[in-house]
């Protein structure tokens, strides 16, 4: 690899032909480079870098002048660069499903970020490059790729620490940032020298909401989305500068799940629709000498990296997959794309959304179907069905038969929805499916539902509940089979302390038949809270075989309330048992035999916690009441100071500090911890508690 400065050189005549072939060439054959060097590649470390949420279009290598992306530009100067890289799926469990399986998602049934697990039936990446000898690590930068997911099989290592348990913004998943994730990463890498290693990265920071870190925050203050691009391309450095250095060979991998709509076709995110923004991907390999720079723009996919992978590094390929190698001399004109988006339609009962790519044209079926020639229309503003029925006829017949595609077969296993608000036990819904829709349900006539529910979360995110109630309100009446309208508003009611009316959402949604087992579980969390145990565990009577330790969790946490121990440690076993070691269980176990007076294994259980993750502010905050019971105020006040620090609205460890700063005759600690939980509390549910801190503030002496 060119020193940096090298690169930056020649970098400009780089972009330009890139830009110019992504603006123009759809579905072309592939230029001719010189061919690999794939002798040397045998046995090669391999590295994937996943790149959660990065538009095709955004970094600078693609030709965007408004971002900075220096590292990936070294890569995309010299490495092959496919300019029409697709993916299957625009949400991030089943698209990372289909890069590490090389299988289509109707073929390894994991369909959507919900309720779903990679089955331990398929080969993996991992698991095929650890049985011929590979030293295998994975390092995950959120939850969505969670290790209950399905993908760890095969990783020696599968470094999840991302902050699991924070609640300052229940609608946000965890997440870790990319220097973290690559410091740790690398740290491995080089711990696993000596064989052959296959290190797989994935970076989750641009994904919304968009928080870039300094200085990028400001640099890029008027669009964030960019700033959480160049900054992961600065976290990147590190590990350019590392392989660059390298003697032997690496096969280096750069993709995308999807991409990010940002407002394209009244898009917010991704999710919804399955348009440019979202389903084309970036993709680079590199491998320095090894892999002579070229562009490439003929169709590429997601299915196509494993095989491409194995080739590299002189394994086998297995028979069957649908993908092809990118490095094979093989021509790759006519292949065709399949792609479906399904995350609305099994979490809110929207039409299921199937489509097909071939030859510069993209076929979307819908109930209100959709045709675009990518070549003359890249913005997909010209529908062609009425005009192109011949192309039509010809690509419907290369989706997957309805026997093929099958049902999407949920299990119970925790989802990104549940994982949205899980630290407080708060569980999602799943919609039911219909056998027929109509253009009713076309997901196009629903886009402004859909940015009704992300004005939501932004107003939640901002502190204005009760317009995200509105909006709530407003969702459940425009849509009254949908349980995310219910979700929401039950949450948001609790959130403003008004729980009797939270439980009445709830059992409305329960009369329309909208509860699956989690959102039960949420019922039943609300029932226990409000003291009626008997109807709280009434509602887990059919989940005695559930997958998904979130609802043992909840049961556990419901037998503890109703001062049943023995069947609430019997819950949290189970939910053990699907996630050894879980750092939120064992949050709850420690709390529960805390609230009981045992302390021994109340410690005992939150050091395993903390050991499992250290960023676990509830932990914390008993830990320090442990201390303080053991007549160790100055360590209780500590713990509960690193409480808050984790989450700041964290009032039980505010008004734990202020009580034993008061008896330690510290003032300032008093009024300062005082002040915090005044400020920080609101809603009918702290009213009095309120009322009782700011009647302790006005009785302490002025602060000098």
């Amino acid at each position: 690899m060119k020193s940096p400065g090298a690169a930056r050189t020649g970098l400009a005549r780089a972009i330009a032909s890139i830009a110019l072939l992504a603006a123009g060439l759809i579905g072309c054959r592939r230029a001719s480079p010189p061919p690999p060097k794939l002798a040397e590649l045998r046995g090669a470390d391999v590295i994937l870098v996943t790149i959660d949420t990065l538009r095709a279009d955004s970094p600078h290598y693609a030709g965007n002048a408004r971002v900075s992306t220096p590292n990936l530009d070294r890569l995309a100067a010299e490495g092959i660069v496919f300019t029409e890289a697709h993916a299957h799926n625009v949400v991030t469990l089943p698209s990372h499903a289909n890069i590490l399986t090389g299988l289509y998602p109707y073929q390894h049934g994991v369909r959507d970020n919900e309720g779903f697990r990679l089955a331990d039936s398929f080969p993996t990446l991992a698991t095929l490059l650890k049985a011929k000898g590979y030293a295998t690590g994975a390092f995950i930068g959120g939850f969505p790729l969670d290790s209950r997911f399905g993908l760890a099989r095969g990783f020696d290592v599968y470094d999840e620490r991302y902050p699991e348990g924070l609640e300052s913004d229940q609608f946000v998943l965890p997440e870790r940032r990319a220097s973290d994730v690559l410091a740790a990463a690398q740290s491995w890498y080089a711990a696993a020298a000596g064989r052959p290693r296959f290190l797989w990265i994935h970076l989750y920071d641009c994904h919304a909401p968009y928080r870039p870190p300094p200085p990028f925050d400001t640099e890029y203050v008027a669009d964030p989305y960019l700033g959480e691009v160049a900054g992961v391309d600065r976290a990147l450095a590190p590990l350019v500068e590392e392989i660059e250095s390298k003697t032997g060979p690496t096969f280096l991998v750069v993709t995308s799940d999807h991409g990010e709509a940002l407002g394209d076709h009244g898009e917010k995110t991704h999710g919804l629709f399955a348009y440019e923004a979202t389903l084309h991907v970036p993709l680079v390999l590199w491998s320095g000498a090894r892999l002579p720079h070229a562009l490439d723009a003929s169709m590429a996919r997601h299915v196509d990296i494993l095989p491409t992978v194995l080739e590299a590094v002189g394994l086998p390929i297995p028979r069957n997959l649908p993908g092809i190698s990118l490095l094979s001399r093989r021509d790759r004109a006519g292949v065709d794309c399949y792609f479906e988006a399904l995350s609305t339609s099994l979490e809110r009962g929207w039409a299921p959304l199937f489509g097909v790519m071939k030859d510069g044209y993209k076929f979307i079926d819908l109930p209100l179907p959709e045709l675009y020639e990518l070549r003359s229309d890249r913005e997909e503003r010209r529908n062609l069905v009425p005009q192109k029925t011949d192309v039509v006829r010809a690509l419907r017949p290369l989706l997957p038969s309805s026997k093929e595609i099958g049902t999407p077969s949920w299990s119970s296993a925790s989802s990104e929805t549940a994982a949205k608000l899980r630290s407080l036990g708060y569980l999602g819904g799943r919609a039911p499916q219909k056998e027929h829709y109509t253009v009713e349900d076309d997901p196009k006539r629903l886009v402004e539902l859909d940015g009704k529910l992300h004005d939501l979360v932004d107003l939640y995110s901002a502190g204005k509940l009760a317009e995200a109630e509105r909006l709530a309100r407003d969702a459940v009446l425009e849509r009254p089979s949908m349980p995310t309208g219910y979700e929401y508003l039950s949450f948001l009611q609790v959130q403003k302390g008004d729980v009797a009316s939270a439980v009445r959402t709830l059992e409305d949604a329960r009369r329309r038949n909208l509860l699956d087992e989690r959102l039960a579980s949420r019922l039943a969390l609300l029932y226990s809270e409000r003291g009626a145990s008997r109807e709280a565990l009434a509602l887990f009577e059919t989940s005695s075989a559930s997958e998904n330790p979130d609802v043992w969790n909840a049961l556990g946490i419901v037998h503890a309330r109703a001062k049943q121990l023995p069947e609430a440690m019997a819950a949290f076993d189970s939910a053990l048992r699907l996630r050894p070691n879980d750092p939120v269980t064992l949050q709850n176990v420690g709390i529960t035999y805390l609230n009981f007076g045992r302390a021994g294994p109340a410690r005992d259980a939150l050091e395993k916690a903390l050991a499992a993750n250290d960023r676990l502010p509830r932990a914390w905050n008993a830990r320090g009441v442990l201390l303080e019971q053991g007549g160790r105020s100055a360590e209780a006040i500590a713990s509960w100071r690193r409480a808050v620090e984790l989450e700041p609205g964290l009032l039980d460890a505010w008004m734990n500090i202020a009580v034993v700063a008061a008896k330690r005759g510290d003032v300032g600690e008093q009024r300062d911890a005082l002040s915090q939980f005044v400020a920080r509390a609101s809603g009918n549910l702290y009213a009095s508690d309120v009322a009782r801190a700011r009647r302790l503030l006005a009785a302490l002496p002025p602060a000098k």
